[in-house]
């Protein structure tokens, strides 16, 4: 009688243990997070550091661009990415099923030429080898540029402007190396490249009809639609750690310069590229329309079926979260 009281009792507790373990997942539900290496993404990394006060855990992936991450949530491997605004639309286009919910950062672009060259704008890119990611925002708003100043392009010798592919990290070098003779560049690339010398600034390509890029925050449909109530965790929680990231500047810039970089930027380069690129919350259909069609204009991403904003651009949660948190 003893002994089946002591099993009774032995398979009572590992019942109590699992109902915890379970109730632990269902009060910290796990939210995978696609995210970039580059500064004015910073505020959405530390969305980790926060989760756990906001009822959530977050399991940041990041990747090297964001068509990547767009291929990793049509693969099923995350529930929310961040990327520039092409990335997502390109991504919709292809059948990602994803939904814009906030936009996290403006700008974050620079044409930046070698010194000594004499090239002060868009114009004087004539002639010259030019070198940008391809498929990246920087790349529409240099077509966007071009197309501006009437100057034809390609990869291939023959036109008006040479265009370079190169990654973000190897147009620094490929400029310091003398290879390209300026690069449309991320940040903080661009402004390492201006404060080490061996770049200097042409301009914020702003002057198009995007204006300033805003960088996407997407949730899969699924996510959104399905996992409610913890979408909107993660929304109150995007919300609270752009909150600080603004209004806390050194916090902001030690989590990016130490946790991000490990130490490879400086506190100029950080400053510059977040004056260049200021953490935000919104965004809007009508400017996710205006990049759509120059991506159609300049060719960029080749869509055949381009996605129509206001079928897939959802800022409710976000507003929401807004609210919430007393923030304008």
């Amino acid at each position: 009688m003893k002994k089946a009281c002591g099993k009774a009792l032995v398979a009572f507790v590992l019942l109590g243990t699992g109902g915890a373990q379970a109730e632990d997942r269902i009060a910290a539900p796990v939210v995978r997070l696609g995210n970039l290496k580059l500064a004015h993404f910073g505020a959405v990394s530390y969305i980790k550091e926060i989760a756990p006060r906001c009822g959530i855990r977050v399991e940041e992936k990041t990747f090297a661009k964001g068509l990547d991450v767009m291929q990793a949530i049509i693969a099923g491997e995350l529930d929310v990415g961040a990327t520039a605004s092409e990335a997502a639309i390109s991504g919709r286009a292809g059948g990602a099923p994803v939904l814009v919910v906030a936009g996290f950062a403006r700008g974050g672009a620079r044409l930046v030429a070698r010194p000594g060259l004499n090239i002060t704008n868009v114009a004087a890119l004539k002639g010259k080898r030019v070198g940008v990611t391809r498929g990246a925002i920087q790349e529409v708003l240099l077509m966007a540029e071009l197309d501006k100043h009437k100057l034809s392009s390609s990869a291939a010798p023959g036109k008006d402007v040479q265009l370079v592919y190169l990654s973000y990290p190897d147009l620094n070098g490929a400029l310091l190396g003398k290879q390209i003779d300026a690069m449309m560049q991320s940040e903080p690339q661009a402004s390492q490249a201006i404060n080490k010398g061996f770049g200097a600034e042409v301009l914020k390509p702003y002057g198009t009809a995007i204006g300033e890029p805003v960088r996407t925050m997407v949730m899969t449909e699924k996510f959104y639609r399905e996992r409610r109530p913890t979408a909107e965790k993660f929304m109150r929680c995007f919300v609270e750690a752009t909150k600080t990231f603004i209004e806390n500047k050194p916090l902001a810039a030690k989590y990016v310069r130490e946790v991000l970089f490990k130490g490879q930027i400086s506190v100029d380069d950080y400053n510059d590229a977040i004056g260049n690129a200021p953490f935000s919350y919104d965004v809007t259909a009508e400017h996710i329309q205006v990049t759509t069609d120059t991506m159609m204009k300049t060719g960029v991403g080749r869509m055949r079926q381009p996605p129509v904003a206001r079928d897939w651009v959802r800022t409710d949660m976000l507003a929401a979260a807004k609210k919430n948190l007393n923030v304008n």
